[in-house]
């Protein structure tokens, strides 16, 4: 693969190696996507069994090409490329961070990136292992796959399955338990608890579930064609037909806040699929073929921005320009508080589909100071700086169309 640099690339920088945190977390629960520490008082803190913890954020895209199979994961730090096991005939590509999940008719491809991150909340630990396969989830095309750092829930055709995420990180796959009953849409484990909607009448409300699937709470809302949802760190929005709903946890209750769009909006420009930089507060969605939609959980705001025809959507946040793939293959930035057009790309996608109308289209993964954009045609990846007026810094040469791409390691 060749890489091409238009300046020196910013993740030369964590391929140093640091000390482990010494930083104390006493008192705090050990995450559980941690393995037992070593039984030694020598024992760094943060230890985390056959990993290297990095000074950096350990960023690597998940590629794959569904009509031949092949699946790449492209390590951004090294500039490094890793073949992984085919998976032909995928129809989406989603990660929880860390693990990347292929769906595909005969079931779900579970791939570890070897990439993650823990936020202790005063600090972040970074981590990097090998790469591997893990194994298939059964379920069709249609499956939705959340997860935390205990559990990983997988509903499809309204029943769910729970499976062990420690399992996972030890590159197996075991059914924890299903749970009773029937939900709408993905169940979202949140809080030691999960999260669904269970049907009632002609709607659907929400229900707030223990890890064993018994109700526990019901904060009283409904939620019309419930699509879409997204974790925050001001808790789990809920996409909903007039809005969404802003469900989080407080002195150990369970609360939901409904945010409404404020004027009625017809079902095909609703947001229905939530964009957003892990960790920021600030969503984004397709509103139509030609506008976005702009979530800002903090102000409990909704804001429209007509763009013209959008292929993928996606911000930083916080002050960060709004970044819109358009059909003529350029991304655009807006100010995303004026909606005014701030800058542009040149085209960087090849060929005459750039508009996603065989049912997948190219995407925009961001973090915190770099966008990534799929060229399946020219079989390539740029990375933007979108903090320099969308300068492309890199662009990564590959030997497969990269149709499906996730970002991993955030």
């Amino acid at each position: 693969m060749m890489i091409r640099r238009n300046v020196t690339p910013w993740a030369s920088t964590a391929l140093v190696l640091t000390a482990l945190l010494t930083t104390s977390c006493a008192g705090e629960r050990r995450n559980a996507a941690q393995p037992e520490a070593r039984p030694s008082s020598a024992t760094p803190h943060g230890y985390v069994e056959g990993a290297q913890e990095a000074a950096e954020q350990q960023s690597r895209l998940l590629l794959n090409d569904p009509a031949d199979g092949d699946t790449r994961v492209l390590d951004l730090v090294t500039g490094k490329v890793h073949r992984t096991a085919e998976v032909k005939d995928a129809v989406r590509l989603g990660t929880d961070g860390r693990f990347g999940y292929l769906h595909a008719p005969g079931g779900t491809h579970v791939l570890d990136s070897g990439a993650w991150m823990v936020d202790h909340g005063d600090h972040v630990h970074y981590y990097s292992a090998p790469t591997r396969d893990v194994g298939e989830l059964p379920g069709g095309s249609g499956a939705q796959i959340r997860g935390d750092a205990a559990v990983t829930a997988v509903t499809d055709d309204g029943r769910t399955v729970l499976h062990d995420r420690a399992e996972l990180e030890q590159g197996r796959i075991a059914t924890s338990r299903t749970l009773g009953g029937t939900y709408s849409g993905a169940v979202v484990p949140y809080e030691e608890h999960l999260l669904a909607f269970a049907h009632k009448g002609d709607g659907t409300e929400l229900v707030v579930l223990d890890r064993t699937g018994r109700r526990v709470a019901s904060p009283d809302v409904t939620c019309d064609a419930p699509r879409g949802d997204a974790v925050t760190r001001r808790g789990v929005i809920l996409g909903c037909a007039d809005g969404a709903l802003l469900v989080g946890r407080r002195n150990g209750a369970f609360t939901a806040e409904k945010i409404p769009y404020g004027t009625p909006v017809p079902a095909g420009e609703r947001a229905t699929a939530f964009r957003h930089r892990p960790g920021s507060d600030t969503l984004t969605a397709t509103a139509g073929d030609d506008a976005v939609w702009v979530l800002d959980v903090t102000e409990r705001a909704w804001k429209r921005v007509a763009t013209g025809p959008v292929v993928a959507v996606n911000t930083a946040g916080e002050g960060s320009p709004l970044l819109v793939l358009q059909t003529d293959g350029s991304v655009h930035g807006y100010d995303i508080a004026t909606g005014k057009p701030t800058a542009r790309t040149k085209p960087l996608l090849t060929g005459e589909k750039q508009d996603g109308s065989d049912g997948i289209a190219p995407v925009i993964e961001v973090d915190r100071s770099r966008a990534y954009v799929n060229d399946p045609e020219g079989k390539r990846v740029f990375e933007v700086d979108y903090n320099d007026g969308l300068r492309i810094a890199r662009s990564f040469d590959l030997d497969v169309k990269p149709v499906l791409m996730a970002e991993a390691g955030r």
